[in-house]
């Protein structure tokens, strides 16, 4: 895929072209970022960026790819002649083959699962499933992958016969493109075994390129990290999702506003909200607080009820979204305006009430609760106890405000 296909994350898609167009790419990167940052994406564009015959002009075969004399870039940093593209051109045979992951010279190694007790997986076993994976679900995580080759509870692993693969392919000549990319997703799962490719890795073969693409820095091998130049993935930004979320999951603009802002920068997340999108989180808080505030204990156990039937994904996403709401009410109190957090009208109106509600430091004891009880729904809490005890406690850390029907 083309950088302008991954989504958002403008500022690390001009720093890897930059870096290619100085020649400052150092020959081993780590991609970290959070699921559903976009990290795969963006080291599958990167491989695609590198390879595309129209990019820079070809160094010779068995030339240094790092390390040359960079080219042309204009006074206001914006790559202008032909063959210094800020992106892949998506036509060339190279990038038609990088589109379809099929690229010769473009390889990738990934969690596995013996396939029947005794083998030594390895990703070419799952060659196939991987492509289909990617086009289906590009920002999914590890969990998602293994469901998808069908683990249930096996555990994942990039096996030693993996590392002996990794070392036999890196070793020989490309096929087609002048340089060879090993993308390497989750090397969390490479264990002691990984350090069969440090030698690799510090001293590869000429044009060679590794991408790990990891979400855990602790659980790498140090010895892997100290080799690799460090390429931090920031969580995506709220409009990001939204624009994301309206043209290719093609909802409503509201949707994509209230799912985008309750995702926390994880497009996966923001997914996984979409299929509960219909539901008006606003209106049912709006009745949650007049009940515990105004109409009492019957409009309380009759909201307990409704909400102890949502299910677990829709008690948490309407969890969430309280939580940002006083989160953006804290910051409007604390800025003072809300022009520079494009805030809709009918959203800031609500925020004004809950300010009015209750101040920064009970709007913060009521984040905690929410924290608590979303970790208790994920651990199979009763909803009904949950929630009871929910509206008791909101009740009785805004009891000394002034009691104000939420409209």
């Amino acid at each position: 895929m083309p950088f302008k296909n991954v989504i958002g994350q403008n500022n690390i898609k001009f720093h890897l072209v930059e870096m290619v167009q100085q020649n400052r790419l150092s020959h081993a990167l780590l991609f970290l970022g959070n699921q559903g940052s976009g990290a795969l994406p963006l080291a599958i564009a990167f491989a695609q960026y590198v390879v595309c015959e129209k990019m820079l002009p070809q160094p010779k075969k068995d030339s240094l790819l790092f390390g040359e004399e960079s080219s042309y870039l204009d006074n206001n940093q914006h790559f202008t002649v032909s063959n210094h593209r800020t992106d892949a051109c998506g036509t060339c045979s190279a990038c038609i083959k990088a589109q379809q992951l099929i690229h010769p010279d473009i390889h990738f190694s990934y969690p596995v699962i013996p396939k029947k007790p005794g083998d030594k997986p390895v990703s070419t076993d799952y060659i196939n499933e991987w492509r289909e994976f990617i086009f289906q679900f590009p920002y999914g995580n590890v969990y998602d992958w293994l469901q998808f080759i069908g683990a249930e509870n096996k555990q994942g692993n990039i096996t030693a016969q993996e590392c002996s693969d990794i070392i036999h392919i890196l070793s020989l000549k490309s096929f087609e493109s002048n340089y060879k990319i090993l993308i390497m997703w989750m090397p969390e799962y490479l264990g002691n075994e990984g350090n069969k490719l440090l030698k690799l890795i510090e001293e590869p073969p000429s044009n060679t390129l590794f991408i790990l693409v990891a979400e855990n820095e602790s659980l790498i091998l140090p010895t892997i990290i100290s080799r690799t130049q460090l390429i931090k993935i920031p969580a995506l930004e709220t409009k990001d999702i939204e624009e994301a979320l309206t043209t290719r999951a093609k909802i409503s603009e509201g949707q994509a506003r209230q799912i985008a802002s309750i995702s926390e920068g994880n497009y996966r997340e923001a997914l996984q909200l979409l299929q509960h999108a219909e539901q008006d989180w606003q209106e049912l808080l709006r009745e949650w607080l007049n009940a515990i505030l105004k109409t009492g204990p019957v409009a309380q156990v009759r909201w307990i009820e409704e909400a102890s039937k949502l299910g677990r994904e829709k008690q948490k996403q309407f969890l969430r979204y309280f939580d940002h709401l006083l989160e953006q009410a804290i910051r409007t109190k604390v800025i003072g305006e809300t022009t520079d957090l494009h805030i809709p009208p009918k959203e800031n109106d609500f925020l004004t009430r809950l300010n009015n509600l209750a101040d920064i430091s009970q709007q913060q004891a009521i984040i905690e609760e929410l924290n608590k009880a979303t970790y208790y729904i994920e651990r199979n809490a009763n909803a009904k106890m949950l929630f009871h005890a929910l509206t008791i406690k909101l009740y009785h850390i805004i009891a000394n405000k002034k009691i104000v029907c939420v409209q």
